[in-house]
């Protein structure tokens, strides 16, 4: 792509090279076990690749969104539990910090982060908080020069490997979204503990979890930003999560198109490759034009972020469009390798069902559809 420099380059052949050799031999047993990759994230934090699109002041590699973008497209090429798990640490565990945070909180909390010395996790997401994540009803009230935290969030990725959490909580019922603040506190604080561990469908490999506050004494240093401001904080911060979605979703459909197309020409049937008949040709092409057109919107979103224009529209074009067609295009790959496909000796399998994740996580599909909409309809 044209618009790609060098560094972007490099990126791109540091990971996939990371990807094939390490990540890639892995990526069934993780499922299999349902076995968090420590020793593959130690590594990821070797090679930078936990604080890609952070100044290097806070100890991130300094370089661009777009840059880590394609880092996540490459790992989750082999493995979407381990690309997962990146995406949720850079976008999610860190990006508060550094849009929100004082420059105490950068260097206490970021610069562990950005090396990748600590994991980071997110917690909005509650059992009557999801798609209205305004319904936050986790308390922080206030109490011995900071607030008392009481409630729980669900389906929280890297809860329990992470060191620190960002999270929302109420602090005025009376103000509505407005009343809702964000802060961020050490993993270890007396009365915060890990709940239910989830089994899930795909994305295995990836931790996810329930945490509970009960009585967690917070320090007023731990609020990020202002009072009051954790809402739009964390959907600021679910904006750009959502190009590393639609990243994940890219690295999927991309490693199950490459299955599918080289089976396609080793596999004969009738006496010739399949590739030879017109069906799985047109199936191929589909997946490939599907694959691109992701890429570009992806790309595209990464560059308006970097550039500090406008993206919340690009950005769930981008995660809409990617997550819809990598669960197309995993499921046409399972289908050109037909009966094996099916089975897990195949990692198609694994990427259909990993691939699910990517419409919902961050938004639905339907969530994007509506800021979407609103978007296009709002200046007609």
């Amino acid at each position: 792509m044209l618009f790609l420099r060098e560094e972007h380059l490099q990126v791109r052949e540091m990971a996939r090279k990371f990807a094939d050799e390490v990540v890639a031999p892995r990526a069934r047993e993780l499922d299999e076990n349902e076995e968090f990759p420590a020793d593959i994230v130690r590594q990821m934090a070797d090679l930078g690749f936990l604080g890609l699109p952070y100044p290097e002041k806070y100890g991130g590699a300094g370089l661009d969104n777009l840059a880590y973008m394609i880092a996540v497209e490459e790992i989750s090429r082999a493995c979407g539990s381990t690309g997962l798990t990146l995406a949720a640490h850079v976008s999610l565990g860190c990006w508060p910090v550094y849009e929100s945070g004082t420059e105490e909180q950068k260097m206490k909390f970021l610069v562990p982060m950005a090396k990748g010395e600590a994991l980071g996790a997110f917690g909005l997401t509650e059992p009557e908080a999801g798609s209205d994540a305004a319904g936050t009803q986790t308390r922080a009230e206030p109490a011995d020069g900071g607030w008392r935290v009481n409630g729980s969030k669900i389906l929280i990725t890297n809860g329990s490997v992470a060191k620190y959490i960002t999270f929302t909580a109420r602090t005025d019922a009376s103000k509505g979204t407005k009343g809702i603040s964000a802060f961020i506190i050490r993993t270890d604080t007396p009365g915060f503990r890990v709940g239910k561990r989830e089994q899930k469908l795909g994305v295995r490999g990836s931790d996810t979890v329930e945490v509970v506050f009960e009585d967690v004494l917070v320090p007023r240093d731990a609020l990020l930003g202002e009072l009051g401001g954790g809402f739009k904080a964390f959907m600021h911060t679910l904006t750009g999560g959502r190009i590393s979605i639609g990243a994940l979703a890219l690295g999927l459909a991309q490693g199950a198109y490459e299955y599918a197309l080289r089976y396609s020409k080793q596999r004969k049937q009738f006496g010739k490759p399949i590739a030879e008949f017109e069906g799985v040709q047109f199936l191929l092409a589909d997946m490939a034009t599907k694959i691109e057109a992701s890429r570009l919107l992806v790309y595209h979103a990464a560059v308006l972020k970097d550039a500090g224009e406008e993206y919340s529209k690009e950005a769930s074009m981008a995660k809409l469009f990617a997550s819809e067609a990598a669960n197309w295009v995993t499921d046409k790959s399972i289908q050109i390798h037909g009966g094996l496909g099916y089975c897990r000796d195949l990692p198609v399998e694994r990427m259909h069902r990993d691939a699910k994740l990517t419409e919902i996580g961050e938004g639905t599909s339907e969530i994007q559809r509506l800021i979407i909409a609103r978007d296009i309809l709002k200046n007609v």
